[in-house]
């Protein structure tokens, strides 16, 4: 999303700064402390050097969205620059410590859907603006193959088990691609998905890039039941660009990405998907993909940002 972003805000003629590692690819300004990302394992002292730094270049800069958990918290009073943040996870009991303390700063927050708004718990949200996807890269199919798709992490909260058997009642192929990395992910597989896979139930592994979009595109349908309220879900918004139809519980973002019996099924439980997956013909493919192009375009999401940043630059003139 912040590459999406940065491309964009260039797109419409502004000077963009991004501090991100140097293995970054986005073509605009870059500058980094580290050549390439550290992943997780150095903690809070490499994230505070990381912003540390970023922070150390924006007095030249009209304002800062800092993604980051500890620039907001620890950084940003050295600076005189506006600064706007993101939470991308959910406003859990941490989180809702975090951004409440980011709200004393007078930090405007954004969330990434309604859905995770309603769990701050007092927290002022100054607008929601979802995630967006550059449409074109996801190529339309109008004839899939003869399959449904889980894509996500191996985990119990992204329902792989609850797939497959909702796929097998209704007779459906599935294909399984997910990151299974962690030691917890390994042992989910081993005791809730490898004893039910055969030759209709296949898992390929994780996938990315064009083999991921080739496997969206002609998927009949992506099968995503969640036990959680995700935050957002941008698994679901690249299978609609492709035209395929998401089934997936009322949870989370999940209403507000998909349009129950347009672009997709809200369902109750596995039979009701299996249900479904025996009536996705009623579905227009050309309507998924429409509703992101509506909707979940990186266009919309820059736009919804930059009115954002000049309510904030206003409100700081004022201020000054």
């Amino acid at each position: 999303m912040i590459d999406h972003l940065a491309r964009g805000f260039a797109l419409e003629g502004h000077d963009v700064l991004l501090c991100a590692t140097g293995d970054s690819t986005c073509p605009v300004q870059q500058r980094w402390v580290y050549p390439q990302g550290q992943g997780i394992q150095g903690g809070s002292a490499v994230e505070f050097r990381h912003v540390a730094h970023a922070y150390e270049l924006a007095a030249e800069f009209d304002i800062i969205h800092d993604h980051s958990l500890l620039g907001p918290l620890c950084v940003a009073a050295s600076t005189r620059t506006p600064v706007v943040t993101t939470n991308h996870g959910p406003f859990d009991p941490e989180l809702q410590a975090v951004y409440r303390a980011v709200a004393q700063r007078s930090i405007p927050i954004i969330a990434i859907s309604s859905s995770q708004a309603g769990f701050a718990s007092g927290i002022p949200i100054s607008a929601v603006i979802h995630h967006g996807i550059d449409v074109e890269r996801f190529p339309f199919c109008a004839e899939p193959g003869d399959y449904s798709l889980f894509l996500g992490r191996m985990s119990e909260t992204k329902g792989v088990d609850r797939a497959i058997r909702a796929a097998r009642a209704a007779g459906e192929r599935l294909v399984i691609a997910a990151k299974m990395r962690e030691p917890e992910e390994y042992r989910y597989f081993e005791q809730c998905v490898a004893p039910l896979l055969d030759d209709r139930i296949v898992f390929v592994g994780e996938v990315a890039g064009d083999e991921k979009v080739a496997l969206l595109a002609n998927a009949r349908s992506l099968i995503n039941p969640i036990s959680w309220p995700e935050p957002f879900g941008l698994v679901m918004i690249e299978a609609l660009a492709c035209g395929t139809p998401v089934l997936t519980f009322p949870i989370g973002a999940a209403p507000e990405i998909v349009n129950d019996g347009v672009t997709g099924f809200l369902c109750a439980d596995e039979a009701h998907i299996a249900r479904r997956l025996t009536e996705l013909d009623r579905l227009d493919r050309s309507a998924c993909r429409q509703s992101v192009i509506d909707d979940f375009s990186t266009e919309r999401m820059v736009a919804q940002h930059l009115d954002l940043y000049t309510r904030v630059l206003k409100r700081a003139t004022v201020a000054a």
